[in-house]
C-alpha cells in the first residue's frame, strides 16, 4: 500500500492588489514614528527584498471557508471521487473566517465543519476538524493524513490550505505588503499504485523562536489599542528559516533514501523570494552539489504569500501546467517543505 495525493484543486482569488496600490498607505515604524522614505523607495526595496510585484485579495463576500470549499470542490473531481467516502476533511487555518471590514475572527464551528456542511456531505464518519500550524498547516495536514491511513483509521482524506490574510494586516506596516488570499486542496488516499509519500519530518522550535511571528497593535498610534494585526519579525524569521529548513529538508530526503540528483521539484513555501533563493542554496550545499535549473518553482511574485495556500496552490499550479518550465511526470520525486509561526519547520519527500 502507498499513499498518494490522487487529486489537486486550488482557488486564487480573482481581485489583483499591485504594489502601485500601496503608494498611498501612510507607512510608519512600529514606535508610530514617519518612515524617513518616501512610499516609491520602500515600495521599491519591497520589491527586490520579497519578489512581490502583486498580491491576490477575496471578494469582500468570500470568507476563508468559502475559499477552501472552492478548491475542495475541485480537488474532489480531479480525484474523481465521491466525497461520501471521505474519512477526514483536514483543514489548515490559522485566523478562521474574518469578514471583510470585521475585526473579530470567527472560529465557530470550525472551517473544516463549514467546508464539509458545504460539500453537502451526509456521512458523520467523515470526520472535520481544522489544523492551526502556522504556514506549515497543510504540509502537517498531509502527514496527519498519512497517519491515519497507515494505522488503518482512514482510507481517504481531504486536506486543505485556507486563508485570507489580507484581513488580519496592519496597513501601516510594510510587512502588511507581503500577505495575500488564496487555498489549495488535495485528495490523500491509498492506493496500490507505485510512488507516494517516501518520508517526512516536523519540528517545533518554540524556546525562543515561538514569538516571532505573533498578533500585536497597529503601527498608528491612534488606532484602538484593542484591535490585533498579523506581525512579525523579519530578519529573526529569515536567519532561523536559513539555518533549520535546509537541514529538516536534509534529513527527509535522507530518510526516503533518494539521491539529491534524482530530486526534480522543490515545493516550498512561497514566503520572501530571497529567503526561498537561499534555502536553496544552503540545502544543496549540504550536498555539495550544483542547483539544477527550474529546481524551485515560484509563485510569490503575482500571488504574494497565502500562508497554508501557497505549497498545495503551487503543486496544482505546477501539476496542471500553469507554470512556465515546471512540469510533472509519473515517478518525478519532489519535496514539500515549509517554515512558519510557531516556529514550526516540516518536509515532504513524494513520488509523482
Amino acid at each position: 500500500m502507498n499513499i498518494k495525493i490522487t487529486g489537486t484543486g486550488s482557488y486564487i482569488p480573482d481581485t489583483i492588489e499591485k504594489n502601485e496600490s500601496f503608494h498611498n498607505h501612510e507607512f510608519l515604524n512600529t514606535d508610530g514614528s514617519s518612515i524617513n522614505a518616501p512610499n516609491e523607495v520602500i515600495l521599491e526595496k519591497f520589491k527586490a527584498i520579497t519578489g512581490i510585484a502583486e498580491r491576490r485579495y477575496a471578494k469582500d463576500h468570500h470568507n476563508s471557508s468559502d475559499l477552501g470549499f472552492f478548491a475542495a470542490e475541485k480537488a474532489i473531481e480531479d480525484a474523481g471521487i465521491d466525497p461520501e467516502t471521505l474519512d477526514y476533511i483536514i483543514v489548515a487555518q490559522n485566523f478562521g473566517d474574518v469578514k471583510s471590514n470585521s475585526i473579530q475572527s470567527d472560529m465557530l464551528p470550525s472551517i473544516a465543519t463549514r467546508i464539509k456542511h458545504s460539500l453537502r456531505i451526509i456521512n458523520p464518519k467523515c470526520v472535520a476538524y481544522d489544523l492551526l500550524f502556522g504556514c506549515p498547516g497543510w504540509v502537517e495536514g498531509v502527514i496527519q493524513a498519512k497517519a491515519f491511513i497507515q494505522s488503518g483509521m482512514a482510507k481517504r482524506c481531504l486536506v486543505i490550505g485556507t486563508e485570507t490574510l489580507s484581513r488580519v494586516v496592519d496597513k501601516h506596516d510594510r510587512d502588511s505588503m507581503i500577505f495575500s488570499d488564496g487555498a489549495g486542496a488535495t485528495i490523500i488516499e491509498a492506493t496500490e499504485e507505485e510512488g507516494g509519500i517516501l518520508a517526512h519530518e516536523t519540528a517545533s522550535y518554540t524556546y525562543d523562536e515561538a514569538y516571532y511571528l505573533y498578533f500585536g497593535n497597529s503601527n498608528n498610534q491612534e488606532l484602538c489599542r484593542d484591535t490585533r494585526y498579523i506581525k512579525m519579525d523579519g530578519r529573526k524569521i529569515y536567519e532561523f528559516a536559513l539555518v533549520n529548513v535546509p537541514k529538516a529538508m536534509k534529513t527527509c530526503l535522507d530518510n526516503s533514501g533518494v539521491d539529491i540528483k534524482d530530486l526534480k521539484k522543490i515545493f516550498i513555501h512561497q514566503a520572501n523570494e530571497k529567503m526561498d533563493e537561499a534555502i536553496l542554496k544552503r540545502f544543496y550545499r549540504l550536498y555539495r552539489t550544483e542547483i539544477p535549473e527550474h529546481i524551485m518553482p515560484m509563485s510569490i511574485q503575482t500571488l504574494g504569500n497565502s500562508s497554508v495556500a501557497t505549497v498545495p496552490t503551487l503543486l496544482d499550479l505546477v501539476k496542471n501546467n500553469k507554470m512556465e518550465n515546471h512540469n510533472l511526470t509519473k515517478g518525478d520525486v519532489v519535496i514539500f517543505a515549509s517554515v512558519g509561526a510557531g516556529m514550526h519547520i516540516n518536509a515532504i519527500v513524494y513520488k509523482y
